[in-house]
């Protein structure tokens, strides 16, 4: 099992530095930021851009991949963020991964400061499905046309292409049957936070409904499981992954016994959002994570 870890993109680079090169040197298999405006109630206090973030933990490491988790087409329009996904995948000697989903409702923050239409699942789902497929063509094709309600292109050009041939993976976020099927045929791997839930046991409920759910959509798009990765979000359970080293090694156990193939965890921090100690941080670092990914300890 390959393991993964966000950190928020809250500190100045200073203070972020220093967890990026950790979390390479603690042996983590990938790490990400969010790619929003603003979440939560962390919008009150300070944020910075993804993928300048990126760009920067690309520059002071050399193994780990790097991703967001997840971009979103809300902010974005798919032919200037195809130029700046190329350049990531060419600093990082292609290590970068796309995290993608669909968006937020009118009534989170980085749909909220836009004060655009509001749009309705069916409509974000529309729009995700979209950007996902205009993506796909950009990063593929020099020169490439495309029309749709949402989005359009005529001849863009995406020199020098991408490291990572035909071109840098898509981790497609995913809780429904559309944006499942979007992941079956476009993802190199499917993240879910699975369904929001008031106890573990309904959660990890839920995640083996969404397992059984995402491998009828692999079916019905003719793509083999063992094709396509399966990304859990651990944090999105009531209980944070790394509360304790015991609570870590339970969620890592019920992930691969569901066949996830990598998990993800968060950064421990002092308030608000996954509330940890690092010193539990270093431990799993030291006395788990040799044990899930296979190394002798």
């Amino acid at each position: 099992m390959r393991v993964g870890i966000v950190i928020l993109p809250e500190d100045r680079w200073w203070a972020a530095e220093p967890k990026w090169r950790a979390a390479e040197e603690y042996g983590f298999d990938h790490a990400w930021t969010y790619d929003h405006l603003g979440w939560r109630n962390l919008v009150d206090g300070p944020w910075f851009s993804a993928m300048p973030t990126l760009t920067a933990a690309a520059m002071v490491t050399s193994k780990i991949r790097l991703g967001t988790f997840v971009a979103s087409p809300g902010a974005r329009h798919p032919v200037p963020f195809t130029r700046e996904l190329t350049t990531l995948d060419d600093i990082s000697d292609g290590r970068f991964i796309l995290g993608v989903g669909a968006g937020v409702p009118q009534t989170h923050y980085d749909a909220a400061v836009l004060d655009g239409p509001e749009l309705s699942t069916r409509q974000r789902t529309d729009r995700f499905t979209e950007f996902v497929e205009a993506l796909d063509g950009l990063l593929m094709t020099d020169g490439f046309d495309f029309e749709g309600e949402h989005y359009r292109a005529k001849g863009a050009r995406n020199l020098p292409g991408c490291v990572q041939r035909p071109r840098l993976p898509f981790l497609v976020a995913a809780n429904g049957p559309r944006t499942m099927t979007l992941a079956a045929r476009f993802g190199a791997g499917w993240a879910t936070t699975g369904i929001k839930s008031e106890t573990q046991d309904e959660w990890w409920k839920g995640v083996a409904g969404l397992v059984k759910t995402f491998d009828e959509r692999l079916e019905a798009v003719g793509r083999e499981k063992a094709g396509v990765q399966r990304f859990l979000s651990l944090d999105s359970a009531p209980v944070f992954s790394l509360s304790s080293v015991g609570a870590f090694t339970d969620a890592a156990g019920r992930a691969g016994e569901l066949g996830f193939t990598d998990i993800v965890t968060h950064w421990p921090r002092s308030g608000d959002y996954y509330v940890g100690r690092e010193s539990t941080l270093e431990e799993v670092v030291n006395d788990v994570l040799p044990v899930l990914q296979g190394r002798n300890s």
